[in-house]
């Protein structure tokens, strides 16, 4: 294995993690947000600049994550050919990391805009499926079942 090979699968597991980070953090935000007084304006105020830096920050991350990963796949071809239908299954699951991704930018905006309607409860389940992504994204690259 070349040493830039390396070096890029060190940084793009150094990006996803750190993007994951945010993901599992900003819902958190969301769960503090939708148990707001109303009247609590100020902590309305800190928590949605939280989740404003928050998401821009993973945003940010997410990029180089995303970059790193096409590398590795398309330029030096981890996960093609016979026996890569884990890879497959892995792309769909990243998919799904930038749909919640883009998720959370929506459901940030609601709270911007005073249009949120669900509970913390829901943001409580909600939190839990960045989780259930990584998990399951981490068995697919570690164990390779299929």
């Amino acid at each position: 294995m070349s040493e830039s090979y390396l070096w890029v699968k060190a940084l793009h597991i150094i990006f996803v993690a750190s993007w994951f980070a945010g993901l599992f953090y900003l819902p958190r935000l969301f769960v503090n947000l939708a148990m707001v007084e109303p009247a609590s304006t100020a902590e309305r105020d800190r928590l949605l600049l939280m989740s404003r830096k928050l998401l821009r920050f993973s945003t940010i991350l997410m990029i180089p994550a995303l970059v790193a990963g096409v590398w590795l796949w398309m330029g030096v071809g981890i996960g093609r050919g016979p026996g890569s239908g884990w890879m497959h299954a892995k792309l769909a699951l990243v998919l799904g990391v930038a749909v919640y991704h883009h998720a959370c930018a929506r459901i940030l905006r609601s709270f911007v805009e005073g249009r949120n309607t669900r509970t913390h409860t829901w943001f409580r389940v909600f939190n839990e499926s960045s989780v259930l992504l990584f998990a399951a994204i981490v068995v697919l690259v570690v164990v390779k079942p299929f």
